[in-house]
């Protein structure tokens, strides 16, 4: 959500097409994209489905690289000095910390060797016993 009200606040600027702005809005939707692709896998279980990928990994690489990205393009375009850039900026370090947490959960976890959803179910096989005396 936060996402998008930064990219709308761009969208809505008379400066919208200064490279700052696009580049702002590029993080933003990008940022969106990802997070609606990976709440669609948890809510249709592709990550149970999937569970020999390392999901924590993708998602915590994910998480801190969108908190650079954002902390550098809402840095960019608060330097700016226009109202509506600032708004996007505040929007855009507020994505910062919610991706930050999230970095910071999914690390706590994968230290802790937690799968990413549900309970994996490690199967055991038993040698085949013969049949008979």
């Amino acid at each position: 959500v936060l996402n998008v009200i930064g990219a709308i606040c761009i969208a809505c600027s008379s400066f919208r097409s200064n490279g700052r702005g696009v580049l702002f809005t590029v993080v933003a939707l990008t940022g969106l994209s990802y997070t609606l692709l990976i709440m669609y896998a948890y809510t249709f279980h592709a990550v149970e489905k999937h569970h020999n990928w390392k999901w924590l990994k993708v998602e915590l690489g994910a998480a801190v690289a969108f908190v650079f990205f954002n902390m550098i393009t809402s840095t960019i375009v608060v330097g700016f000095g226009a109202a509506a850039y600032s708004a996007a900026g505040f929007f855009g370090y507020l994505c910062m910390v919610a991706y930050g947490a999230d970095a910071f959960l999914r690390g706590r976890a994968l230290r802790r060797g937690e799968p990413a959803q549900g309970h994996v179910v490690q199967l055991k096989h038993a040698p085949a016993r013969p049949l008979g005396p």
